[in-house]
Order: C-alpha cells, then structure tokens, then sequence
C-alpha cells in the first residue's frame, strides 16, 4: 500500500489498480507494528526542520512490526563522491538554452514553515546530532536572515537548505496560484508562452548526516548505509 501528500499523484495509482491513499508522512493512519517493510523515497528532504525530518523516521519506525525493515533515500550535498560525479550533475538535460531558463530565478526567497515541532522529546539530541555535521567539512553556507537560496539547475549544491525550481510544462497559471513565471525558448508558439515555476525546499543531507538521525532513535538499528548516485540512504531494522 501506498501513501503520498498528493492527491493528483494518489489518484494515478488508483487508475493503475494499486491501493494509495492520501496522508501525511508525520501521521500515517496505519496501525502501529502493522508493516513487514517500510520505503520513504526523496520524501524526507522536503521537511523544512530537524525535528519534522527525525519525526518522519520515527513514524516511520512506528509503523515497522519487530525485525521488520525501513528503507530511506535522501539527496545527497555531495553530488560527486569518490570522484564520480552523480547522473544528476551528468545530465544536463538538453541545450545552453535549457540551462539558462533553470537559471532565471537567482533572488533568494524567505522560508516559511519554520516553526519546530516541541512535541518532540528527543529533538534537542537530535539538533546537537545535526549541529555535528553544518562545519566546513559539508562545504555548505550558512544561510542568514532565513532567506534562501535558488538552486541552479544540475549543478552542485552550495547550501543544504535551498529552493529548487520546478518548471511546470504545459500547464496554466491560475489566478490563486503564487508562482513565477518564465519565457521558454524555442520556436513554435505554445514554446513561447509563459510557463510557471514552482520553487519546492530541499534540505540536502550531507555525508553521515541521515545515519546519525538515524541512531538518535533507540526504535531502531542501521543495518546498512550507503550513497547511491547523488542520494545518502539507509537501511534500517525496528527491534
């Protein structure tokens, strides 16, 4: 069974015959212990603080039956690791042109939503846990006045809290929607006419940095952690 913010996204699956539901990845309606195995792919980097991103584990953990497994991915900071570089930074999807239109929106943006879970028991371990890795080693910035950065497209990455755009084709801009908008390139009409962005937050993981979360967390044993083209993963056992 699946499960995902969106409700557009959810009902795909169901137009596919699999069984999906729409929820929150901080409050799964899922009984407790009721899962042999557990994913949570490119899901955890969207919560804007250290406590969303550990509660999210540990609901995820909740949900796990003893001896059952969890398996997380996360974008990785480090885009080229032992000298390869990841399949992001390698495509560079299409002409100079392509790259440049990714490129229109450099202004930084202030972060909403930064509001911190106090519920959460452990989340003072878990900020002393993450303080560990914001050092010169991350080769991140750190970002003042809770502004921040638009990432450029297929580059690699400066901060590990930034905006990436997202660049919807062929769609229209309603008059609610808050949204930039940009000139595609090329020649044909409908190429001409205005297109809106979308900028989504990233909090991209440095090395060891998930792990670390991970451990905070006496629910649960890392059985394996590894980096996977561009992406910092774990995989984790609920004892």
């Amino acid at each position: 069974v699946g499960c995902d913010r969106s409700k557009n996204l959810v009902d795909i699956c169901g137009e596919k015959h699999f069984q999906a539901f729409v929820c929150d990845a901080l409050s799964v309606p899922i009984r407790s212990g009721s899962c042999d195995a557990c994913i949570s792919i490119a899901v955890i980097h969207h919560f804007s603080t250290a406590e969303r991103r550990l509660a999210t584990i540990r609901e995820l953990a909740r949900l796990l039956r003893p001896g059952g497994t969890a398996l997380i991915y996360v974008w990785a900071m480090e885009q080229e690791y032992k000298n390869q570089k990841s399949k992001y930074l390698k495509e560079k999807n299409g002409s100079k042109n392509k790259d440049k239109e990714m490129n229109t929106s450099t202004a930084q943006r202030p972060l909403s939503d930064q509001e911190p879970d106090n519920s959460s028991q452990d989340s003072a371990l878990s900020d002393q846990l993450l303080n560990d890795f914001k050092d010169e080693s991350c080769g991140a910035k750190t970002v003042a006045d809770f502004r921040l950065p638009v990432h450029t497209n297929r580059t690699s990455f400066h901060s590990q809290d930034l905006l990436v755009p997202w660049h919807l084709k062929g769609g229209t801009k309603k008059k609610e929607e808050n949204v930039d908008t940009v000139l595609v390139p090329g020649g044909s009409k409908e190429s001409q006419e205005l297109s809106p962005v979308f900028h989504r937050y990233y909090h991209v993981f440095c090395q060891g940095e998930l792990e670390a979360v991970c451990r905070s967390l006496d629910c649960v044993r890392v059985q394996k952690s590894y980096y996977d083209q561009g992406n910092w993963c774990v995989i984790l056992e609920k004892l």
